[in-house]
């Protein structure tokens, strides 16, 4: 198109306008490609490792708009309410691409307070004298773990028991017994001095997190930035 002379006289003092419209506009796809996600993560995983981490990914990526919510059960990624999540588990769940992100390393864990001066931890077999708190559904982590040490669990004493492996470490911590805990999961209260890794025998638990997100669904930029951000998380720990 040709403008006319008094078109150009029109254009001169509002061209920087459209300049700046176009610099908008382009600014505003660029962030629009990146976009929103919406998690849905198992409690433990998201109070203890996930939000310590997270400033770490919005520094990464300023532009992407999470949405976080926890999540104990499977999700229903077919009502389009979650994009991705973190499950606990083997790893075997139907219609979902799963992840592995790491071995949950199982270790004895207590807080100091709990050590009696007459009764000390010095070996494996002197838990028997202290409570071992279970996690309702893993009754066999402290089974596999005693009897991979070569000791008896019937002759241990049975603690409370609670729905999740956070409950067990936050009840160690109080003084209730000995838990058997994911060490980067109660890294702040090791590093607080409320809990104290016993032994350095160690379980390599048949269940850990995984990463998780419909098949049928179609990868995002701001789910395949997630993706490569919490991998990287991973090894870096």
């Amino acid at each position: 198109m040709i403008l006319t002379e008094a078109g150009e006289s029109y254009l001169k003092p509002i061209k920087h306008i459209f300049e700046q419209l176009e610099r908008a506009t382009t600014e505003l796809k660029s962030k629009q490609k990146i976009g929103s996600l919406k998690l849905a993560v198992a409690p433990a995983f998201l109070t203890r490792w996930l939000m310590p981490r997270m400033e770490r990914f919005q520094a990464r990526y300023p532009d992407i708009q999470i949405e976080i919510s926890s999540s104990t059960g499977l999700i229903d990624f077919s009502a389009g309410n979650i994009d991705m999540a973190v499950y606990f588990g083997n790893g075997d769940w139907e219609g979902v691409e799963a992840y592995y992100l790491s071995p949950a390393k199982l270790f004895p864990v207590c807080n100091p307070k709990l050590i009696r001066p007459e009764q000390p931890l010095n070996e494996p077999s002197d838990m028997r004298f202290y409570p071992l708190l279970h996690v309702t559904k893993r009754k066999d982590e402290w089974h596999d773990w005693l009897q991979q040490n070569g000791l008896d669990p019937k002759v241990f004493r049975r603690g409370l028991m609670f729905s999740s492996g956070s409950l067990t470490a936050g009840a160690a911590a109080q003084g209730l017994g000995i838990s058997l805990s994911n060490v980067d999961l109660v890294r702040p209260e090791i590093e607080a001095g409320t809990l104290k890794v016993l032994f350095d025998q160690h379980l390599i638990s048949t269940r850990s997190f995984y990463l998780v997100y419909e098949k049928r669904s179609t990868v995002t930029p701001a789910m395949s930035a997630f993706k490569e951000w919490i991998i990287e998380e991973m090894v870096g720990d």
